[in-house]
């Protein structure tokens, strides 16, 4: 598995602004409120942000140690896995808090100072789990092989 590519984590953020602000815009343009995520999903993505890199901890200190203890590939692998939808997932809720904070401040009224926060603290809680992923992400990976020709053991006939 590759790791998260910065383009890919630019399009998400991207992708997030975009569909955060055009939902908010679609809803109030049919006469609806316009949706604010709450605090404690920026709590909630602060805390899962936590999670994953205490997962990936023991990964990290098996990889760097040389330890012999055995380290399930298989509980390896997945939390490679959970680093990089954490990481995107992240980078979408970023540009989600992001888009809804921009449509609150391009209305002609703005709204109260603790909605725009709101979103913004969403945008935040994105960002800390867009970091704790690419972090548990780097912990789960393989230092590069010895490749040195020098080091080889060769055959001799």
């Amino acid at each position: 598995m590759k790791r998260t590519h910065p383009s890919a984590v630019v399009a998400a953020v991207v992708a997030g602004v975009v569909i955060g602000y055009l939902v908010d815009l679609a809803i109030v343009s049919a006469g609806g409120k316009a949706i604010v995520p709450p605090i404690s999903l920026a709590i909630t993505l602060v805390g899962i942000a936590a999670i994953v890199v205490a997962l990936a901890w023991p990964i990290r200190r098996a990889v760097k140690e040389r330890s012999t203890k055995h380290l399930d590939p298989f509980r390896a692998v997945r939390t490679a896995v959970l680093a990089k939808a954490a990481g995107l997932s992240g980078a979408v809720l970023l540009g989600l808090g992001m888009g809804v904070g921009l449509f609150l401040l391009t209305r002609s009224v703005v709204p109260p100072a603790s909605t725009v926060w709101q979103a913004f603290a969403t945008a935040i809680g994105g960002a800390v789990l867009l970091v704790g992923g690419l972090v548990a992400e780097h912990f789960c990976t393989l230092p590069p092989d010895d490749t040195d020709p020098e080091h080889e053991e060769r055959a001799h006939a």
